[in-house]
């Protein structure tokens, strides 16, 4: 029993370091990036298919990625008609 201890307390500080290092690059320093849609796509108000088209987008269009979600979708941002929307775009809408 006391061997499982010793051991246990020999491997907490490894444990925490990989942990710490995983999140502290979680969300640091991300700035948008420019991107160019390659197809006519929208951009949705969520990732759900209730979601809402708050714009559709035609292929060419420059569009701000500031985040990436998940596999399927990115939060995007854009400026058109001199108002600028937050929502969500497929991944499928760029070019690798």
């Amino acid at each position: 029993m006391k061997r499982l201890i010793l051991c246990l307390f020999a491997l907490a500080p490894l444990a925490s370091c990989s942990t710490a290092e995983i999140g502290s690059n979680s969300r640091a320093n991300r700035t948008p990036v420019a991107h160019n849609s390659i197809v006519e796509c929208g951009l949705y108000n969520g990732m759900t298919k209730e979601s809402t088209v708050l714009a559709t987008l035609g292929s060419g269009t420059q569009v701000q990625v500031t985040d990436t979600v998940d596999q399927y979708f990115v939060k995007a941002r854009l400026t058109k008609d001199g108002k600028t929307l937050s929502g969500y775009m497929y991944r499928t809408c760029f070019a690798q």
